[in-house]
């Protein structure tokens, strides 16, 4: 449980082939790594079983960690339907776990969690993958941008609950560093 503001935040990228997580403590509002990871599918896999992967993944870094609260990348609309559906399962399935054991589930944007850690919501997954690793203070390169990416879901969760009024968007990248020094030490 969430102690005098320290909490842990589990981040959920969920994908139907690749599915990122990322693990912070926030201890005075500041956030530190725990762990990050992808759980991967082989392509050729029954979709149910891959859906299993998932949960049993899942509910392991919760058992293990005991996270205080889980942020999911919600889907994104996109033209085929059956991408859509494979992906609003995945989120479905990562997030069972939490509401099992009856922790908090937050939904973002892509664009928001994009926007909240770069302060641009068209930012490239590289250009929020670099952030995290300088805001997190990680000298290794992550296996995969689906890990960085379920960290950035953590992390925008952190960002949101402690600023709801998060400023939409920056001119530049300078100016996003100039009005935001203590994410970007």
């Amino acid at each position: 449980m969430e102690k005098e503001g320290n909490r842990i935040i589990l981040g959920i990228d969920p994908g139907s082939i690749i599915t990122g997580y990322g693990l912070i403590r926030v201890k005075n509002k500041k956030p530190e790594l725990l762990a990050m990871g992808v759980i991967r599918m082989q392509k050729s896999a029954d979709p149910y079983q891959k859906l299993g992967l998932i949960y049993k993944r899942i509910k392991s870094l919760i058992i293990e960690f005991s996270p205080d609260e889980v942020a999911l990348e919600a889907p994104f609309y996109g033209k085929n339907v059956q991408s859509m559906l494979k992906l609003g399962r995945a989120q479905g399935i990562a997030m069972a776990p939490a509401i099992n054991r009856g922790i908090p589930v937050f939904e973002y944007a892509p664009r928001r969690i994009k926007q909240a850690i770069t302060g641009n919501g068209n930012a490239s997954k590289e250009q929020v993958a670099n952030l995290i690793y300088k805001i997190l203070k990680i000298e290794e390169e992550a296996e995969s941008l689906d890990a960085t990416d379920g960290l950035a879901a953590a992390l925008c969760h952190h960002f949101q609950s402690n600023n709801p009024s998060l400023p939409k968007s920056y001119g530049s990248w300078k100016e996003f560093m100039r009005k935001n020094p203590d994410r970007v030490k």
